[in-house]
């Protein structure tokens, strides 16, 4: 089990953990060791640790929780402190009517007011008795939060869903591959048995060149084979986070899987099935309830709690024509002295205590059309889910059309596999024996070929399609599920 919850945020050290030992192992081994494999598992626990989207989402859930704090501040008393001196290089002089003093009437006589040194400091307390806005900030950041988390376990279903496509794309490449490669041997096989059978004049040399002309026109199939296979392995890389050019092998083969079998035949496709089966799907059993979709799905939990966060939006625009009730308390020290200072010397303390109200009356309208426009968003977001809904439910039933059409078509392609095998064989033997001909061969191979490649087409549609419908049910393995 990866994770059971793909919100418990600590299980990402395992992940991460289990990744480098993953790449440790991979980097151990020669740079041309071909032997050295990944199962879909791992792909998934590399992918879920280093993919750049997962990353992200996890910055957004540690960006949340900063913002949680600067709501939590909002309600926390500020506390300051401050210190002051000032040096008076020249006193300041003000100039008052001298007949204060017994001169002239009309005249006046400067004065100066003040000392050489001045100390002031103290602490200041001011504390938010109710602020409303506040209030609803500090619940709209925990809303906000679960936003972020609910986009990380939508960003892990998605990675793991793509993560197991482009794992399958890279067993449908080499599956092509090797088809390609065993076409060749067939038909240099046959060259040098009817070049052969030409020198020893049972057949004619038209039926030589007619296996070169076949030999020549595979060639190229097989070279864009190969480079199939690299682009597949690249984009396996991209969603697992690693360098483009990182060399392994994946573990399984199409063309033994066997969708119709609840165990898998052969070890190394036993990982498939473990995952395939994660969340079972038997012949049109697939549900469309919004109810369940709306528990499942990401992108349908993410306008859900949209929705909570809005509403605490329209709360906080409402909050907005509530009044403000603030405290405030200041202890201060003041000291002046003459001469040369002396810090702080006959310093006087004093304190005061006051309470703020603060009513806002009016503010031309803004105040009303910012909760006219929440309120507006609301209904829009509503819409969103709505629409997210239909979608889901769409893709649910599209999913499980194609899974169906497949279980339908499974047998026949499967037998058709082994017909064509059959079928080629007898042709070979044939024309060993001198009872057919080139052509009987040429047609059982074609025919071999097409039934190797629609086989393991079939197989790929089905796990493809399988972890489509896996994430349009919102069930993808690993996220909220057990195993």
């Amino acid at each position: 089990m990866i994770l059971t919850n793909i919100n418990r945020m600590g299980n990402r050290l395992g992940l991460l953990l289990i990744s480098l030992t993953l790449l440790t192992s991979t980097l151990k081994a020669q740079p041309g060791d071909l032997n050295r494999e990944i199962t879909l598992e791992q792909a998934i626990e590399m992918a879920l640790a280093n993919n750049p989207q997962i990353n992200r989402a996890i910055l957004a859930i540690d960006d949340a929780e900063e913002l949680l704090n600067l709501a939590r501040a909002e309600v926390y008393p500020d506390i300051t402190s401050s210190i002051n001196y000032t040096r008076n290089i020249e006193i300041p002089v003000q100039f008052l009517p001298a007949e204060i003093f017994g001169g002239p009437a009309g005249t006046l006589t400067p004065v100066q007011f003040g000392t050489d040194n001045n100390w002031q400091g103290g602490f200041s307390v001011a504390q938010n008795l109710f602020k409303g806005e506040a209030i609803v900030a500090l619940k709209s950041s925990a809303v906000f939060k679960k936003v972020q988390e609910e986009n990380y376990r939508s960003a892990s279903q998605q990675i793991i869903t793509q993560a197991r496509i482009d794992y399958y794309a890279v067993l449908a490449a080499q599956e092509q591959l090797r088809l390609a490669n065993a076409q060749i041997e067939r038909l240099e096989t046959n060259l040098k048995e009817n070049e052969a059978r030409a020198k020893a004049g049972i057949v004619d040399d038209y039926a030589v060149l007619q296996l070169k002309v076949q030999l020549s026109n595979q060639k190229p199939q097989q070279i864009e084979a190969k480079y199939a296979v690299d682009e597949a392995y690249r984009n396996l890389n991209i969603v697992m986070g690693l360098p483009v050019k990182f060399s392994y092998k994946v573990k399984g083969s199409l063309n033994e899987f066997d969708i119709l079998s609840e165990t898998a035949s052969q070890s190394e496709n036993s990982h498939l099935k473990k995952i395939d089966k994660m969340n079972p799907y038997s012949f049109s059993s697939a549900t469309t309830d919004s109810a369940l979709l709306t528990e499942n799905r990401g992108d349908i939990r993410i306008a859900e709690a949209n929705l909570r966060l809005q509403d605490k939006q329209i709360r906080a625009e409402k909050s907005r024509f509530l009044p403000t009730l603030t405290a405030s308390y200041n202890l201060q020290w003041s000291a002046a002295e003459a001469g040369s200072p002396d810090f702080f010397q006959d310093a006087k303390r004093f304190q005061t205590l006051g309470v703020n109200l603060s009513l806002p009356l009016f503010q031309g309208f803004s105040r009303m059309a910012n909760l006219e426009r929440a309120q507006i968003q609301y209904k829009d977001i509503e819409e969103q889910k709505r629409m997210a809904i239909l979608i889901a439910q769409n893709e649910v039933a599209s999913a499980s059309e194609e899974l169906d059409k497949i279980f339908e078509t499974a047998t026949a392609r499967k037998q058709a596999l082994e017909q064509a095998s059959i079928g080629y064989d007898r042709a070979k033997k044939r024309l060993e024996n001198g009872l057919g001909s080139q052509l009987e061969l040429t047609e059982a191979e074609i025919q071999v070929r097409e039934a190797e490649v629609n086989y393991a087409i079939m197989v790929f549609n089905y796990l493809t399609a399988k972890a489509n419908y896996d994430l349009a049910t919102g069930m993808v393995p690993f996220v909220d599920t057990t195993n």
